[in-house]
């Protein structure tokens, strides 16, 4: 069938296996050349195999948990919002969480997804206890830092290419209710929420929207958002006799592809200029929901179909703190000379690298969207240059078009991984985007 990323660009048709135990799983990796795909939320082409994309979603069972540690045990399939609808009513919630709950837990492992937490807390992979992997043998192996600790290592951020997850220990952490203390914080520009993101580096949780469109002294105008876990006895009365329970939302969907002229520039520039005026204005604290401080777009079925139907392309490169303030104007000002104009931008501020292949390092990372054009594509081609002249790397989950030197040029670790996967046998888990990169 048809397959895309999350971006819906690259199209390409695969054979699709939807196995439903070991025994479907090795034989669909007989065929050849394979990867295994979750739900399909990498932006780009990297859970897609012409030959065979194992799609893991049958494998959807969740297995032990234990009270006293909070470590849960899953099937790769089992998706983070059936997690959280399980566990959270019961005072526990995931350690950490990429921008969508929409995700399986074992493509998690797979792109080592980070969060609005990782200044303090890490990766998805710092609590990940052991992975079952089925090798090229069709034998699985269980793997943890104590056991086949090389592959463990390197298949968290190995974007599959180390073999098929199949299941997955991970440790929870404790929560005392589904409320999240927010603190929004208006910043004037770069400068600014830069400042602000240092000033406020204690907190659990830190994101910021950037406007990308701003110029002269309000060139990245922001709004940070601020999160902490809310206490029981934080909450009003009412809401402290039931803390797990919250609103019911009604969730939306996207009916249709929008044009492509409905995201140009000044559409996006009215929305920013929305969006910081709307952050002022609801500067302070507040107490939101679970579900609109970490997932915003997933109130939003479809959201992807703003973009039309040709899709979009996502950019996320992190620059190192000594060289991020001079990349991210730098990228600023790429984009306004451009024309092109991001509707949704994120700035991150990174904690410490941890993993042999996982993307994030110390410094600030800045997430793009652009629906796709040739311009587009030209303008990316620009972000990454000045990503690599400031010393920076890129999210193999978002990408859907960077060259095989580029990634080189930006992370010589890629050639390590390259190098493990040729001296194991290897080489037949691989994506289209593994392909393209030469991994």
């Amino acid at each position: 069938m048809m397959l895309s990323g999350w971006g819906r660009f690259p199209q390409q048709w695969c054979a699709l296996h939807q196995p439903r135990d070991e025994a479907e799983v090795r034989a669909a990796m007989a065929t050849g050349p394979r990867i295994a795909r979750g739900n399909g939320r990498g932006y780009g082409d990297c859970a897609m195999q012409r030959n065979a994309t194992i799609e893991m979603r049958r494998f959807n069972r969740m297995l032990a948990f234990e009270e006293e540690t909070g470590q849960l045990v899953t099937e790769a399939g089992v998706l983070l919002a059936e997690v959280i609808d399980t566990f959270l009513p019961r005072g526990w919630f995931p350690p950490v969480t990429p921008g969508t709950k929409f995700v399986t837990i074992g493509g998690m492992v797979a792109a080592d997804v980070h969060g609005k937490n990782h200044h303090r807390d890490g990766t998805f992979g710092r609590f990940v206890d052991w992975i079952d992997l089925m090798g090229e043998d069709g034998e699985v192996r269980r793997c943890s830092p104590q056991e086949n600790a090389e592959l463990f290592a390197w298949t968290i951020g190995g974007m599959g290419l180390t073999g098929v997850i199949l299941r997955v220990a991970f440790r929870l952490r404790r929560v005392e209710s589904a409320w999240i203390r927010q603190t929004t914080l208006p910043a004037r520009n770069l400068d600014h929420v830069m400042a602000l993101f240092e000033e406020n580096g204690a907190a659990t949780y830190s994101v910021a929207w950037i406007d990308c469109l701003n110029t002269g002294s309000g060139l990245g105008r922001s709004a940070l958002m601020l999160g902490e876990h809310a206490c029981a006895d934080e909450l009003s009365r009412t809401r402290r006799n039931a803390p797990f329970s919250v609103p019911a939302k009604r969730s939306r969907t996207m009916p249709v592809d929008l044009p492509r002229a409905a995201l140009n520039r000044m559409t996006v520039k009215a929305f920013n200029a929305l969006y910081y005026r709307n952050a002022r204005a609801a500067a302070g604290d507040a107490l939101v929901d679970w579900d609109s401080y970490f997932y915003p777009l997933d109130a939003i079925l479809e959201w992807n179909r703003i973009y039309g139907a040709r899709g979009f392309m996502q950019f996320q490169c992190v620059l190192p703190l000594d060289s991020a303030h001079a990349g991210l104007t730098e990228l600023l000002r790429a984009i306004i000379a451009s024309g092109e104009g991001s509707f949704l931008s994120v700035l991150k501020r990174m904690g410490a690298e941890h993993g042999p292949f996982s993307f994030p390092m110390e410094g600030y990372t800045l997430a793009l969207d652009f629906p796709f054009s040739s311009g587009t594509a030209r303008l990316m081609e620009r972000l990454d240059a000045i990503t690599l002249d400031h010393g920076g790397r890129f999210y193999l989950a978002k990408d859907a078009r960077m060259s095989a030197a580029t990634l080189r040029r930006a992370d010589p670790r890629a050639d390590v991984l390259a190098k493990v996967r040729r001296d194991a046998g290897l080489a037949n888990f691989r994506s289209s985007q593994s392909e393209r990169l030469c991994l």
